[in-house]
Order: C-alpha cells, then sequence, then structure tokens
C-alpha cells in the first residue's frame, strides 16, 4: 500500500509540474523559460524539480506526451459515446477543449517541436500525425454515413486542429470565457460541415 501511495503522490506531483510548466512554455516558449520559472510558480526548489526531470528539454517531451495522451482520451470518448462520424468529430472537440479550458488544463502547445532531441521529436511527430489521422478517419466516416458534407478531410482536419490547439495561446484561465469556449467552440468548429448547412 504504501508503494502505491507514494506513485500516487509522484504522479500528482508531476501533472502539478507539467501543467505549471505548459503554462510558461505557452505564454514565453522554449528559449524564454526556465526550469527556476517553473519552480518558482510552483514553490519548489530547484532539486525538488530535478527529481522529476532532468533538464528542460525532457520537461517539454514529457509536456507534449502529456498533451498527446489527453487528446487521446478525448477522441476515445468521442469514438464510443457517438453514433455517427459527425457525433464522433463534435464530442472529441468537446472533450478536448473541456480538457484544455478546464481542472487539467494548460496543456503544452507544440510549438516547439525542433528544441527536442531526434528521439524525443521524431516520437511526438509520430504521435501528431496518428492523432491527426484519427481525427481525419472521423470525418471520413461522417462523409460515408451522410452526417458530414463531402469535404477534403485533410484540410478540414488540419483548419479544425490547428483552432484547438491554438487555444492554450490566448485563454488564460477567465471561467466565464472557459464556459464561454466550452459551450460555443465545437458548434463553431463543427457547423459547416452539416450538411444541410453545406455550400451550394
Amino acid at each position: 500500500m504504501a508503494t502505491i501511495a507514494a506513485e500516487t503522490r509522484f504522479e500528482i506531483q508531476r501533472h502539478r509540474i507539467l501543467k505549471a510548466a505548459a503554462t510558461c512554455f505557452n505564454e514565453k516558449g522554449f528559449s524564454g523559460t526556465s526550469l527556476k520559472d517553473v519552480s518558482r510558480q510552483l514553490g519548489l526548489t530547484d532539486a525538488a524539480l530535478y527529481y522529476y526531470v532532468k533538464n528542460k528539454e525532457e520537461l517539454v517531451y514529457q509536456c507534449y506526451l502529456r498533451a498527446a495522451e489527453l487528446g487521446r482520451d478525448a477522441m476515445d470518448q468521442g469514438r464510443i459515446e457517438g453514433e455517427t462520424g459527425f457525433e464522433q468529430a463534435f464530442l472529441y472537440i468537446r472533450y478536448h477543449i473541456e480538457i484544455m479550458v478546464g481542472d487539467r488544463g494548460p496543456v503544452a502547445i507544440m510549438s516547439e517541436i525542433p528544441s527536442l532531441k531526434r528521439s524525443h521529436r521524431n516520437e511526438i511527430l509520430e504521435v501528431s500525425r496518428r492523432h491527426s489521422a484519427g481525427f481525419e478517419q472521423l470525418l471520413a466516416c461522417g462523409i460515408e454515413d451522410g452526417s458530414i458534407t463531402p469535404c477534403d478531410v485533410r484540410m478540414t482536419g488540419n483548419a479544425i486542429m490547428g483552432s484547438i490547439n491554438w487555444i492554450p495561446k490566448w485563454f488564460h484561465g477567465n471561467a466565464g470565457t472557459a464556459k464561454q469556449i466550452h459551450n460555443e467552440f465545437p458548434e463553431i468548429l463543427m457547423r459547416g460541415l452539416r450538411p444541410n448547412v453545406a455550400r451550394k
């Protein structure tokens, strides 16, 4: 039991660190953020932070893995709960945005991938490609079942994913704005894909 409790405490603290790091990286970028910035925000000593990560590059890498994991969870939930391709895509967007503006946010914007070492960079790029392909698959299923108007799934997917992924850059924790984003963004992003509002 003691080992399980210790592992739980480790994961809780790790997620606190990654959330704080995401805030710093989103606001100041890789070059403008130091490990001291992150430890200062959390009230930790530098030594305590080094217990969880070896250096800044690894911290960015861990932030991106967390972002990918949360996005994957949102997509899995959308797939399970939605009946049509449109519903699955809509729910994925809603759950992903809920993560970004809710208690599990902020999520790191993957804008600093070139700063990663080669092995980490390749891994994150592959994870990102799989995620994009998964969303495009939802769109393609919607086109096939008639719930989404025919479109270029690659371009549409890039446009929607780009809009979602950039939210942490301009959203800074206002509760009223978070509720508005959560309620309105999925509809805004998916409205043009409904067959009955397709361009004539």
